[in-house]
């Protein structure tokens, strides 16, 4: 039964074409969506109110909490968006310079690595009940960041193969 569903809904269509298309819209898609992320949350990252929300955050975590001995929580938050708008323009640059914007996705790799570590590192992002791993209110803010993680590799790999030709 699959294989005539399949013939009524495919066969009209060229698959090449089909594959290709697809594969032109999430290359599009995820690069320039991972931008538009990037550049939106380090913008964010600039008033009072996002300093404050991301700072339980960022204190609990062993990897970032430093920053708070440096700077304060404004000045931290500043710094973050800095780097995420940078990391956003070098990603968009990818029609003029593909090892430039592999730079940017590997910054965007180091981004997303260290929010999803924020699931270990910040209390009651994730509890263990009934045998299973329930994610609290920083949980399913920070949930996300995994396909933001997944959609920075790819970038990184596909300016990495564009860069070596």
């Amino acid at each position: 039964m699959s294989t005539s569903i399949d013939r009524v809904l495919l066969a009209p269509v060229s698959s090449a074409r089909t594959q290709s298309t697809l594969e032109a819209a999430g290359i599009s898609v995820s690069r320039y969506g991972l931008v538009v992320v990037l550049l939106l949350i380090g913008v964010l990252k600039f008033t009072p109110e996002e300093a404050a929300g991301i700072q339980p955050l960022v204190a609990h975590s062993p990897l970032m909490s430093w920053m708070y001995r440096l700077l304060s929580v404004q000045g931290a938050s500043n710094l973050i968006g800095a780097i995420e708008i940078a990391i956003a323009a070098l990603i968009a640059i990818r029609p003029l310079s593909a090892k430039t914007s592999f730079v940017g996705s590997l910054g965007a790799v180091i981004t997303f690595l260290l929010t999803v570590s924020f699931l270990l590192s910040t209390p009651g992002a994730a509890q263990l009940k009934y045998g299973f791993p329930l994610l609290g209110d920083s949980g399913q803010f920070l949930i996300k960041d995994l396909v933001l993680l997944g959609a920075s590799f790819w970038t990184a790999a596909e300016a990495y193969g564009a860069a070596r030709k």
